[in-house]
């Protein structure tokens, strides 16, 4: 390799050689007499421009921490594990995070650094598959902005905490005998059963919510104080990413630190509370007969699933940023590291305070003062803080001032990976046009899941634009990296970039385990799926086809996009159109033309190594070559 560099530099060119493969991955690579063309296009495209980097390799960090560690670890996870199983639940969630949470997140890492390219870009490696990125791009716009409806809902509770006694603590006169105030210390559970109703749930539903019962007459108009909560929520979203990395990045550190000191500090008074050790007990407490159910399993995937944000595009867009050569392997591993000893710390937290409820109300039964779902955050755990005896209110601002930071911290990965799609195809647009138009575009949506009718709305946007989606496109993703341009191939990219050796251990979840799990996840969910509902009710047939368009739109991106890539190749065979799309662009590599260079003839050198010893072309030959050549 470094005769050839020498010549290469001596003459001032590519000494004519022919086109080479790269075995068992059917990748056409680059005749070097080529190369240099496909060097000075590569300077002169639009979207191989100089990126913008990250300005420390631990902004980048935390990023991906503020970005990964968000509300399902708080709010999602302690009850998930406490209806599958409690402590048994850990076995399968660690299982699957080792099988699908740390290989996808390591493989996406791998892609958006060595490329440098976004969500859609990245896909210049098999061009056939692009639509697996506008898929997930349009999954992240829909959960972009109902999870500002959230975070605006957290700013309503969070200047509520400034109250002399807390809103959501005692009854109203317009409420009747069915309240139940949640300062009072009545028996929550005997009250609930003669159809009594805690202050703090019908805080929710009457005073911020505003809630209907169904959608047959409507969605109604949008609260203005959460239009107001929402506009802040977008707000501070645009300040951080006005500048796209070099402003988020500094905003990483507090995003992704004071959640912690949050949670420190209310661990520290959780397990000072009376009762709190049963609580913490019965959230760790296994119930061994869960572990053959297949729905704890399902949950389990989709727990890690959602909470590390993988195959949304968002870890590929913030790699993209880094340095050329910076340690993503150490990164994956503590950030899905991290995210696990979140959800715990979550969990004993959120145990210890119900605990200490349930104590308080003198009950034994632990699951009888929790309201999973949607409702969890704005009821429960305000229900418990309603019933501290010392600084209740401070509780409260500390809870959903964390709250909000972990929303803020997801929402701008979100917001920031459409971002750069659209910097990428609009290279001449202002970034902070670009920024703010998502802003405006994003309130002005939200504005729909503010309205009395918005928490159904919310249910049926997050079913058919994002957890019925995700798993298809999460499918696609893991073939067209896996087995279109080759785990080997991938395996290549990260000795040339890391001068790391992967594991068997990779290879083996990126070719076969984790699409086979991601599959018999997406088969369980169809044979599984029963009407959509919210609170008991089924949704009208007119939003049960508009959710379904919606699904139906995203999940046609991928064939949409297939189709054109087939269009654009050269006249030919079907045959022939199809693997001439499944084959990397050109410039496919690096971004530094130099680097670029030097990668396709690292490649060549791969390749005669590997054709000196190759001599036998049977199928099982060629498929175990494309897993651990």
């Amino acid at each position: 390799m470094k005769d050839l560099k020498t010549e290469i530099l001596v003459s001032g060119g590519l000494p004519k050689l022919e086109t080479s493969r790269c075995a068992g991955s059917g990748e056409a690579l680059l005749k070097p007499s080529l190369l240099p063309m496909a060097l000075e296009s590569s300077e002169l495209s639009p979207d191989r421009k100089a990126r913008d980097n990250w300005g420390s390799s631990l902004e980048f960090l935390m990023s991906c921490i503020a970005l990964s560690v968000g509300l399902g670890n708080v709010w999602r996870f302690p009850f998930t594990a406490l209806e599958n199983g409690g402590g048994a639940f850990l076995i399968p969630y660690l299982v699957v995070l080792f099988v699908v949470g740390k290989p996808i997140y390591y493989m996406e890492m791998l892609l958006g650094q060595f490329s440098s390219r976004g969500i859609v870009q990245v896909f210049d490696f098999a061009p056939l598959m692009r639509g697996v990125g506008y898929a997930q791009l349009l999954a992240l716009g829909v959960l972009a902005t109902y999870y500002a409806s959230v975070m605006a809902l957290t700013l309503r509770y969070f200047f509520d905490s400034f109250a002399s006694e807390l809103p959501w603590s005692f009854c109203r006169e317009e409420w009747g005998d069915g309240c139940v105030s949640a300062s009072g210390g009545q028996p929550l559970q005997g009250q609930l059963s003669r159809n009594f109703s805690s202050s703090t749930q019908l805080y929710l539903q009457r005073i911020v919510l505003n809630e209907t019962d169904s959608l047959e007459e409507g969605i109604g108009y949008p609260s203005g104080s959460l239009a107001l909560m929402l506009g802040i929520s977008w707000l501070t979203v645009t300040l951080i990413i006005i500048r796209g990395v070099k402003s988020s990045g500094k905003a990483a550190y507090v995003l992704a630190l004071f959640p912690y000191v949050v949670m420190f500090i209310l661990l520290v008074r959780a397990l000072t509370l009376p009762g709190a050790y049963d609580g913490v007990m019965y959230f760790l407490t296994p119930q061994w007969e869960k572990l053959l159910e297949p729905q704890v399993w399902y949950n389990a995937v989709t727990q890690v699933f959602f909470s590390l944000a993988v195959c949304f595009g968002v870890i590929i867009m913030y790699s993209s940023y880094n340095r050329f050569g910076h340690n993503v392997y150490r990164d994956a591993n503590i950030v899905t590291t991290l995210d696990t000893f979140t959800s715990l710390l979550s969990g004993v937290i959120i145990f210890g305070i119900l605990g200490n409820l349930a104590h308080e109300s003198g009950t034994k039964g632990i699951a009888s003062v929790v309201k999973a779902g949607p409702g969890l955050a704005f009821i429960s755990y305000p229900d418990a803080i309603a019933k501290f005896k010392m600084f209740p209110q401070v509780f409260s601002l500390l809870f959903f001032a964390m709250l909000f930071m972990l929303g803020v911290g997801s929402n701008v990965g979100m917001v920031s990976c459409i971002m750069t799609v659209l910097k990428d195809q609009f290279v001449n647009v202002k970034l902070w046009i670009i920024v703010v138009s998502l802003s405006v575009i994003g309130f002005l949506v939200g504005l729909i899941y503010i309205t009395p009718g918005g928490q159904h709305i919310i249910t049926l946007m997050d079913f058919h634009g994002v957890t019925f989606v995700s798993p298809v496109s999460a499918i696609f993703e893991l073939i067209a990296v896996g087995w279109i341009y080759g785990t080997k191939r991938l395996c290549q990219d990260a000795e040339y970039m890391l001068n790391i050796k992967t594991s068997n251990y990779y290879r083996i979840c990126w070719s076969i385990v984790t699409p086979l799990v991601m599959l018999i996840i997406l088969v369980y969910s169809l044979l599984t799926m029963r009407p959509l509902s919210y609170n008991g009710q089924e949704f009208p047939l007119v939003y049960r086809v508009v959710g379904w368009c919606v699904s139906g739109c995203i999940i046609g991106q991928l064939f949409y996009w297939a189709c054109y890539a087939n269009f654009k190749q050269p006249k030919g065979s079907l045959k022939s159109r199809i693997n001439n799309s499944i084959k990397p662009h050109s410039d496919w590599g690096p971004s530094d033309p130099k680097k670029l260079m030097d990668y396709q003839m690292f490649l060549r050198n791969k390749d005669e190594e590997n054709s000196k010893n190759v001599n036998r072309r049977c199928v099982c030959y060629t498929a175990g070559d494309r897993i651990f050549g």
